[in-house]
């Protein structure tokens, strides 16, 4: 974590390495949703269908979830721009990188929705992450973990008539401008982590588009597909088409495509996500 200085949040230091093109920019789009830009990407998954198959004929439980939140903490780990958020017209890099997503209780329309946050530690691996988010699932199934901090918030707000909870969001949005939040509005919070991941490919979906909220510290949302297997030049290949929504005032368009191409090359050499997920991953032809 880097020394606090003036200027820094509690939960993120401010960039002073902002060009003069990247600060203009939030001039001109002062809000998250105004600099929305969206990527639609269809990747090559085979190596990596391959992979998690040898691993499961091990007796390893790893399921393609694991892999893609394994992938998106080495990405950003490589990519650091990519943990950069806008607030107050300054940028600022989290402290720490986090994913984030909601879980459903159980598949019905009427289920309670929890937020999760899964921190990446620097010496994680996909194995790792594999057990913490395995855990996480078992504690909600069995009612174990019905969510604290931002959840249970959410539900106290909720039942507030308009009244009141119009100016009390409407306060909350302005420490959250701030940095000033409590704490227990900000655990579970998945608009205070580095990424938003939604699998939407478990509902035979492709990737879609999805907009980021102006509130919190997430610049960044990426929707998973279903895995589907295609015939090229007779042979079978499988591909995961990724819909992601990223804030540009952070990093610039040639940033967002060398990302994509890190994680293009990892899922073609899918070994790597047992490593460290602060390992440098160079590109190699």
């Amino acid at each position: 974590m880097k020394k606090k200085k003036f200027g820094d949040r509690k939960d993120a230091v401010r960039c002073t390495d902002v060009n003069g093109t990247n600060q203009i920019l939030i001039d001109l789009k002062p809000t998250r949703s105004l600099g929305e830009v969206y990527i639609n990407q269809k990747m090559d998954v085979t190596n990596l269908v391959e992979y998690l198959k040898k691993l499961k004929d091990k007796g390893e439980k790893i399921t393609y979830f694991h892999a893609f939140c394994t992938l998106f903490g080495k990405t950003i780990y490589n990519r650091p721009l990519l943990n950069r958020f806008v607030q107050n017209r300054h940028i600022y890099e989290h402290d720490d990188i986090t994913l984030s997503y909601v879980m459903k209780i159980d598949f019905t329309d009427k289920s309670k929705e929890i937020m999760v946050v899964l921190p990446i530690k620097n010496d994680d691996n996909l194995f790792s992450l594999s057990k913490k988010i395995g855990d996480k699932v078992t504690n909600v199934r069995n009612h174990q973990d019905s969510g604290n901090g931002a959840n249970n918030a959410i539900d106290t707000l909720s039942k507030l008539p308009n009244i009141i909870r119009i100016p009390v969001i409407g306060l909350m949005k302005l420490l959250d401008r701030y940095g000033a939040l409590p704490n227990s509005l900000i655990k579970d919070n998945i608009y205070y982590s580095s990424m938003v991941v939604s699998n939407v490919g478990t509902f035979d979906c492709d990737g879609i588009y999805h907009n980021i909220t102006d509130f919190g510290t997430c610049s960044g949302l990426i929707t998973i597909g279903k895995i589907r297997e295609e015939k090229v030049q007779d042979k079978v290949k499988y591909y995961c088409e990724f819909g992601i929504t990223m804030d540009e005032r952070i990093a610039d368009g040639f940033y967002f495509i060398k990302s994509i191409q890190l994680m293009q090359y990892i899922l073609d050499n899918p070994e790597l996500l047992e490593g460290r997920i602060d390992e440098t991953v160079e590109i190699t032809k």
